[in-house]
């Protein structure tokens, strides 16, 4: 039985909007008992916020079919810390999820600095990351994303502020979300499903599709969200199938 790996902004839903065919695509999943999660470089919201704001577009998207970066950072550093201590910047998502994994937030003598998604990143925030990192602190970052879309253009997103600590410091951030294999495998293990049997649909080449391609995924890009027709041809991998939006996908479950 195939399974099914799906982004969640630019492929299901655009600024709160869902996109056409999305409702009908995860239907037809539901109908036809096809396992399958979305999968979300987001860290701010939590999955149940991320189910309740899904609901709300007109799409019904229960908290356990949702994976995010945040979840697999808090899954990843459950299993390589003792201490579990960890200066955060980030919204709920990120914050619950590490305490659920039995972290404890603190800017004293943290094992990890970890960088997710917030809309009110403060300089004295950022000026305690870098310090911390530099006494030693591992860095950590929820997803590589350099912009976010917003309804008035692009929004400086964790990779942005991920380069501006790591040029302060000389440290690189080892990134946990997509295109981090251990983000896709957390998806596929809690779906019970095998790579060579799942297929992953997003809308960024630089994380849904090298994602897919590196796991041995069948890919499908869609153009619904951050990547033009034209942006293909950048890079040395490609897709194995190019899709206008979700709506076409509907034939091919």
């Amino acid at each position: 039985m195939k399974s099914w790996l799906i982004d969640m902004d630019g492929v299901l839903v655009h600024e709160g909007t869902a996109l056409p065919g999305a409702a009908e695509f995860l239907g037809k999943l539901e109908e036809k008992g096809m396992p399958h999660l979305i999968l979300t470089n987001n860290s701010i919201f939590t999955t149940r916020d991320l189910s309740e704001r899904l609901k709300t577009s007109g799409l019904e998207v229960p908290p356990e079919r949702i994976w995010t970066s945040a979840l697999s950072t808090a899954r990843f550093l459950a299993q390589q810390s003792d201490s579990r201590r960890a200066f955060v910047v980030g919204e709920a998502g990120l914050t619950t999820a590490l305490y659920e994994e039995g972290f404890v937030m603190t800017a004293a003598d943290p094992e990890f600095v970890v960088l997710g998604e917030t809309r009110t990143y403060s300089f004295e925030q950022i000026t305690t990351a870098i310090r911390l990192i530099q006494r030693g602190a591992r860095f950590i970052a929820t997803n590589p994303d350099a912009t976010g879309p917003s309804a008035d253009g692009d929004l400086p997103a964790t990779g942005a502020v991920a380069a501006m600590i790591e040029k302060a410091t000389g440290r690189s951030p080892f990134f946990l979300g997509k295109p981090n294999p251990v983000m896709l495998r957390n998806g596929l293990n809690r779906i019970e499903a095998h790579s060579e049997e799942t297929s992953i649909v997003g809308d960024r080449m630089d994380t849904d599709i090298i994602a897919g391609v590196e796991a041995g995924l069948t890919t499908y890009l869609v153009l619904t969200g951050s990547t033009a027709r034209e942006d293909i041809a950048k890079f040395p991998f490609r897709p194995d199938h190019v899709l206008d939006s979700i709506a076409d996908l509907i034939d091919h479950l």
